[in-house]
């Protein structure tokens, strides 16, 4: 191997990469693992993860994230801080441009993830994982017997307030214009509206998240032109998903509409020698028990990979 030459970069550290850095490392396989700001991602600063195999009474996020970090490196994977801005091919390597500098690696991961998209009002940000939420599978069950908002008005704020009946005793709906869901959706949700389960609020802006006792307590809205609050146990925010992947422009690495990674079925995607796994992969389902595992599977594929490529240079 030429000298400063990687066998894989893997950009980003959250539980995906950090699974398959736990793989590739097993396997002697050189990686490191490039992280712009919380090792563990979005897991991380979720206050409790109750779905993931193997804790029964749930786990902290952080701590989970500290647990896959330690194992990674128990095995020899290099985690440093570093801002990847752009991947491309010299033809016969990948290099990742991390904080103007260039990186060669044989193989890359890209782990990203993606960020839910955020409302951007007062209190949103302070009160995430004390109240605000943007995962129902993940931290529906925390409000059994309560009462929620949910934000948004399209299929996935649908499902996901659908979803929440199971838990809460009432709902309310915020959606700021009019419900732009499938036909499909928007008849179950009228059978939780008739049920009393449910009340839609049209033409709804939300303008603050209200904090009490350090979590949130409700939600200032402007209804038709109306301001007034609105006291719940919860906020569930569903207006949709941000990638992680303006890094990728011009790389040749093909994105969906929405802007996640497309792959084949061994998890490359359109670049030869360049993977993704996780969150930022198009069809992920954004839970970090499937995030894992693609990660192992992706670290797989990097094996056989990396194998074909020491055959052939």
């Amino acid at each position: 191997m030429e000298n400063n030459i990687r066998d894989v970069i893997m950009i980003g550290a959250g539980p995906s990469a950090l699974a398959a850095a736990i793989y590739t490392t097993r396997e002697d396989i050189d990686t490191v693992l490039y992280e712009k700001s919380t090792i563990g991602g979005m897991a991380a600063i979720t206050d409790k993860v109750d779905n993931y195999p193997g804790f029964p009474e749930g786990i902290e996020g952080m701590t989970l994230a500290t647990q896959l970090e330690k194992q990674a490196e128990r095995f020899g994977a290099h985690i440093d801080f570093g801002d990847v801005s752009a991947i491309r091919s010299d033809g016969r390597y990948k290099v990742a441009t991390v904080d103007g500098q260039d990186v060669k690696a044989k193989a890359v991961l890209i782990a990203t993830g993606s960020d839910y998209k955020k409302l951007g009002v007062p209190g949103e940000k302070e009160l995430y994982g004390r109240g605000v939420h943007y995962c129902a599978t993940c931290d529906g069950a925390f409000y059994r017997d309560k009462t929620l908002v949910v934000v948004g008005g399209g299929n996935s704020a649908l499902q996901e307030t659908i979803f929440l009946t199971r838990y809460a005793t009432h709902i309310d709906l915020l959606v700021r214009s009019t419900i732009k869901a499938s036909d499909v959706l928007q008849h179950e949700l009228q059978k939780y509206v008739a049920a009393g389960k449910v009340t839609v609020h049209l033409q709804t802006t939300t303008d603050e998240i209200l904090i009490t006792d350090g979590r949130a307590s409700g939600v200032r809205v402007t209804e038709k032109g109306e301001q007034h609050d609105i006291i719940t146990d919860g906020i569930f925010v569903f207006v949709g998903l941000q990638p992680n992947t303006a890094f990728l422009e011009g790389s040749g690495v093909e994105l969906d509409e929405v802007g996640l990674v497309k792959t084949d079925q061994h998890l490359m995607t359109t670049l030869d020698g360049v993977f993704a796994s996780g969150d930022v992969r198009s069809g992920a389902t954004m839970q970090i028990a499937s995030a894992v595992g693609e990660g192992a599977a992706a670290a797989l594929s990097i094996r056989e990979y990396l194998d074909e490529f020491d055959r052939n240079n």
